[in-house]
Protein backbone atom coordinates (compact mmCIF):
# COMPACT_ATOMS: atom_id res chain seq x y z
CA UNK A 1 0.00 0.00 0.00
CA UNK A 2 1.32 3.41 -0.94
CA UNK A 3 1.49 5.95 1.90
CA UNK A 4 0.76 9.64 1.36
CA UNK A 5 3.49 11.11 3.55
CA UNK A 6 5.98 13.93 3.32
CA UNK A 7 8.68 11.32 2.73
CA UNK A 8 6.74 9.89 -0.23
CA UNK A 9 6.38 13.37 -1.68
CA UNK A 10 10.11 14.00 -1.32
CA UNK A 11 10.97 10.63 -2.91
CA UNK A 12 8.67 11.36 -5.87
CA UNK A 13 10.27 14.77 -6.32
CA UNK A 14 13.75 13.22 -6.20
CA UNK A 15 12.77 10.52 -8.71
CA UNK A 16 11.36 13.05 -11.19
CA UNK A 17 14.43 15.23 -10.73
CA UNK A 18 16.69 12.23 -11.37
CA UNK A 19 14.78 11.64 -14.62
CA UNK A 20 15.91 15.09 -15.75
CA UNK A 21 12.76 17.09 -14.98
CA UNK A 22 12.50 20.21 -12.85
CA UNK A 23 9.51 20.64 -10.57
CA UNK A 24 8.07 24.07 -9.90
CA UNK A 25 5.11 24.86 -7.66
CA UNK A 26 3.37 27.96 -8.98
CA UNK A 27 -0.09 29.41 -9.30
CA UNK A 28 -1.87 29.33 -12.61
CA UNK A 29 -4.93 28.15 -14.47
CA UNK A 30 -4.20 24.48 -14.95
CA UNK A 31 -7.12 22.33 -16.07
CA UNK A 32 -5.44 19.20 -14.71
CA UNK A 33 -3.65 20.96 -11.87
CA UNK A 34 -0.30 20.70 -13.58
CA UNK A 35 1.51 21.31 -16.83
CA UNK A 36 4.51 19.49 -18.33
CA UNK A 37 6.73 21.42 -20.70
CA UNK A 38 8.48 18.54 -22.45
CA UNK A 39 10.93 20.65 -24.46
CA UNK A 40 12.53 22.01 -21.28
CA UNK A 41 11.54 19.09 -19.01
CA UNK A 42 9.72 21.28 -16.50
CA UNK A 43 6.68 20.19 -14.47
CA UNK A 44 4.64 23.10 -13.15
CA UNK A 45 2.23 22.11 -10.38
CA UNK A 46 -0.46 24.19 -8.71
CA UNK A 47 1.18 25.56 -5.57
CA UNK A 48 -2.12 25.58 -3.68
CA UNK A 49 -2.47 21.80 -3.82
CA UNK A 50 -2.52 19.82 -0.60
CA UNK A 51 0.20 17.25 0.05
CA UNK A 52 -2.07 14.41 -1.11
CA UNK A 53 -2.95 16.27 -4.33
CA UNK A 54 0.72 16.97 -4.99
CA UNK A 55 1.55 13.28 -4.56
CA UNK A 56 -1.31 12.21 -6.85
CA UNK A 57 -0.18 14.75 -9.44
CA UNK A 58 3.43 13.55 -9.28
CA UNK A 59 2.26 9.94 -9.60
CA UNK A 60 0.29 10.91 -12.70
CA UNK A 61 3.36 12.67 -14.11
CA UNK A 62 5.55 9.62 -13.48
CA UNK A 63 2.93 7.48 -15.24
CA UNK A 64 3.16 9.76 -18.30
CA UNK A 65 6.96 10.03 -18.44
CA UNK A 66 8.79 7.44 -20.53
CA UNK A 67 11.00 6.05 -17.78
CA UNK A 68 14.07 4.13 -18.77
CA UNK A 69 15.08 1.80 -15.97
CA UNK A 70 18.72 2.43 -16.79
CA UNK A 71 18.38 6.08 -15.81
CA UNK A 72 17.08 5.26 -12.34
CA UNK A 73 19.65 4.79 -9.61
CA UNK A 74 19.52 1.77 -7.36
CA UNK A 75 18.34 4.12 -4.61
CA UNK A 76 15.14 4.92 -6.53
CA UNK A 77 14.61 1.68 -8.48
CA UNK A 78 12.63 -0.16 -5.79
CA UNK A 79 10.60 2.97 -5.04
CA UNK A 80 9.79 3.34 -8.74
CA UNK A 81 8.71 -0.30 -8.94
CA UNK A 82 6.38 0.12 -5.95
CA UNK A 83 4.76 3.26 -7.34
CA UNK A 84 4.43 1.60 -10.76
CA UNK A 85 2.38 -1.14 -9.12
CA UNK A 86 0.30 1.51 -7.31
CA UNK A 87 -0.31 3.36 -10.59
CA UNK A 88 -1.39 0.15 -12.38
CA UNK A 89 -3.79 -0.77 -9.56
CA UNK A 90 -5.24 2.74 -9.50
CA UNK A 91 -5.77 2.71 -13.29
CA UNK A 92 -7.46 -0.69 -13.09
CA UNK A 93 -9.85 0.54 -10.39
CA UNK A 94 -10.74 3.76 -12.21
CA UNK A 95 -13.84 3.42 -14.39
CA UNK A 96 -13.33 4.47 -18.01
Amino acid sequence: MFKYTTTSLEKLEQLITELGYKIRYEKGNFKAGYCIINTTKVCVINKFFTQESRINTLLEIVANIDVEAIKISEKHKSFYESISKHIMITKAETPQ
